[in-house]
């Protein structure tokens, strides 16, 4: 494959990129010794902006190296559905009334497990809420795990190593819990159409394995950290006035309306905005709208689309190099450094795959989808609801990497072995 200046120029680019996610500390501490100009520091500091900033990078460069004409051409052939969905699902799904109507089916289960009730809590939010996502998409389960979390245990005086591990097994979870339908993670709907790939060949191939490792990474941190999780007190119920069910069941209308039509932006968007009309028209039933959030995570993730479109010219070729075997590891350590939904992309333009292959590559890319913030497209909603609740508000990415690596070794035990 030729390979042009200006993709030698973006690969650059892309390096800095993530190294710069592993230095947000870093610019957080810069805000803190040279005040004069701690609001540039903080907004480097910020992990959601990083790629938005060196994706603007990259553009000027094209600018400068192709002209105009040629860098905007490459903007319009980008795909920003992903970001604007994610966008979308974050902001309705982090509303109160769904926020309620989650919690009130968590607790109910809670009450058939025979532990506190602050145990059975962290539990099924880290077994249950991942798997929905099949169901309601990746991030919305995502954004539902992680405001649960922060509300009823992060603010609990839980120590720091247990929330790195809750956040580890959170992100792996989600990852591969999305797994059971074709139409919920993105590294699956990469590729689904073109392979053929429904939900009952989900269930079959990848589905059952996926719930077994998601039980067995909640399983384990519930249960190495049960005399801690027990000590916390979990608040019984939100102060505000709660959500009368009609207005709860127009909340899930909106959710599933975005779900449905997650292909067409014209539609979800529209539907979104009836969303901010009503949500407006009853805002006694509202807490305040994730909308910053919910923005800085689309805008990470239009970064990666910016970015990551000028990666091919190298990830292809090493994808073609590999077999069944070695793609599955490698795909798990790639999904690291860049968004498993490329990757499978990429796998989905080289022709006469086989099956065993398809398979490797997609499985190895859910598993390694927890390991940093850049690795799924949900994690950067899970890092901007709960990092306000860590030393320094910001999430350190060696931390996570340590605290993510046993449960994707259960991943990796699920897919290779069973």
């Amino acid at each position: 494959m030729k390979t042009g200046s200006i993709e030698l120029i973006a690969s650059v680019i892309f390096a800095i990129a993530v190294l710069h996610t592993f230095s947000t500390k870093l610019f957080e501490r810069l805000a803190h010794v040279r005040p004069r100009h701690a609001g540039v520091w903080h907004l480097l500091g910020e992990v959601e902006v990083v790629f938005g900033f060196w994706a603007m990078a990259m553009i000027l460069a094209m600018f400068v190296v192709e002209g105009r004409g040629a860098a905007t051409a490459y903007l319009d052939s980008r795909n920003f559905t992903e970001p604007m969905f994610v966008f979308a699902i974050m902001v309705i799904a982090g509303s109160r009334p769904i926020l309620q109507a989650a919690d009130r089916g968590v607790q109910l289960l809670a009450m058939a497990i025979p532990a506190s009730r602050s145990v059975a809590l962290f539990f099924l939010v880290l077994a249950i809420v991942p798997l929905l996502g099949s169901l309601i998409t990746e991030p919305a389960a995502m954004t539902l795990a992680a405001l649960i979390l922060r509300d009823r245990f992060f603010v609990a005086g839980m120590s720091n190593r247990l929330k790195y591990a809750a956040l580890g097994v959170l992100f792996v979870n989600v990852s591969i819990g999305g797994t059971l339908t074709h139409f919920a993670a993105p590294p699956v709907l990469m590729v689904a159409a073109k392979w053929s790939w429904d939900t009952p060949f989900m269930l079959a191939t990848f589905g059952w394995k996926a719930a077994i490792a998601v039980a067995i990474n909640a399983a384990c941190v519930t249960l190495i950290w049960a005399k801690e999780i027990a000590r916390i007190e979990v608040p019984k119920g939100r102060r505000q006035e709660p959500a009368p069910i009609p207005i709860v069941t127009m909340h899930l209308v909106f959710l599933v309306g975005i779900v449905a039509f997650a292909h067409h932006p014209a539609v979800f968007m529209g539907l979104f905005l009836f969303f901010l009309g009503f949500a407006t028209a009853y805002e006694r039933y509202q807490d305040r709208l994730i909308l910053r959030e919910g923005l800085l995570v689309a805008f990470f993730l239009a970064g990666l689309v910016v970015l990551g479109g000028q990666q091919q010219w190298w990830l292809e070729p090493l994808l073609r190099s590999m077999n069944e075997t070695t793609v599955y590891y490698a795909s798990t350590v790639l999904t690291a450094i860049t968004d498993n939904a490329a990757l499978t992309y990429l796998g989905s333009q080289v022709p006469g795959l086989s099956p065993e292959f398809q398979y490797a590559l997609v499985s190895g890319a859910v598993t390694g989808g927890g390991l940093t913030v850049i690795a799924n497209a949900p994690n950067p909603a899970g890092s901007a609801i709960l990092r306000g609740r860590f030393h320094d508000e910001t999430i350190n990415p060696l931390g996570l990497l340590i605290a993510a690596a046993g449960p994707t070794l259960v991943a990796v035990a699920a897919f290779r072995l069973l």
